[in-house]
Order: structure tokens, then sequence, then C-alpha cells
């Protein structure tokens, strides 16, 4: 629903990202997502862990070169990504990647109704960092992103142009 909401942070990572691919949907055909899934990377999805999650991985004990993983990220609410989860099976068995110590959102355009729920861009950012093995790897990414924010804000802020109406003919006082 939100691919081309301006407030929508995949797509920003996407464009900011090299290599990465982004696939919209909320259910995939099987062999595409197989595709998308395929190749010498391990796949990681970064989103919490339930009870019968497969592994559960802590990014601190992750200790593999970012390009020797595939990070999926699901963007949606979190009952929409609940939901594309279900949907797809095919993720269902990917280890996850947990994060702890989340700092707080800089999303301020956007509430989240929990403490430590980040935007797409954010827990990738968070999660890909040490991958990379500089955590100001992305520096430049947030600081575009603080950017990105601020001009949103800014925009929902604005007065709204009026345009004002008479029924009276020109010239008439």
């Amino acid at each position: 629903m939100e691919v081309t909401h301006p407030k929508g942070t995949a797509r920003l990572l996407h464009l900011s990202l090299p290599g990465s691919r982004l696939l919209v949907g909320e259910q995939f055909d099987a062999a595409e997502l197989t595709g998308a899934l395929a190749g010498p990377r391990r796949n990681i999805l970064l989103y919490p862990p339930t009870p019968d999650s497969p592994d559960v991985e802590l990014l601190s004990e992750l200790h593999e070169p970012l390009g020797a993983v595939r990070l999926v990220v699901l963007d949606g609410t979190w009952r929409k990504s609940r939901k594309m989860l279900h949907l797809n099976p095919l993720l269902a068995p990917l280890p996850r990647l947990l994060l702890h110590d989340l700092p707080a959102s800089r999303y301020a355009i956007r509430k989240a109704h929990r403490a430590g729920q980040l935007s797409t861009l954010e827990a990738t950012v968070l999660a890909l960092a040490p991958l990379a093995g500089n955590d100001q790897a992305f520096g430049p990414l947030l600081a575009a992103f603080d950017g990105f924010v601020a001009a949103q804000a800014l925009a929902f802020q604005s007065p709204r142009s009026t345009v004002a109406t008479s029924d009276t003919p020109s010239g008439a006082s």
C-alpha cells in the first residue's frame, strides 16, 4: 500500500544501497522468491523471532562479511509484515537476525507504537553496519534520511494554500 507513499523508507533504502533488490508485493510467486534467495549468500531475515522461529542470530554473534550475507527485510506495518511472512512460506525457515539495544527512532514523522520500533531504513542500517565492519559506513545514508524526515515534516506542517471565491461579479463592490 505504501510503495508510492512519500514517507516510505524501503524505496529510499533500495536507491541508496548498490546491489539491493526491491520486490514489491504481499505474496510472491514461489519461483520468483526462490530465485531472489538463490546464490552463494547466506539468507538472514531481519525480523523478531517467535517461540517457534528457526535459528536466531544475535548481531554480535554474526561474524560474516557483508558480501556473504543477504539480509531479507520485510517492509510494512507490523501487522502487514506478519501477513507477508505467513503468505510466503519460503521465508519462515530463514534464520532471523535479532537486534538488541535499539536506539530511539529518528523517524519522527511516524509514530512508533512501542519502544524499539524503527523504520525499515533504520533497522536495516543498524543490521548492516557491523556486517560492513564499520559502524560509520552508513553515516551519509542516515544523514540523508534525517534530511528526508525533516523535509517530510516540513511538508506536512506547512499551511495548505487556499483560494478565496466570491459570488459577486467582477468589479462589483
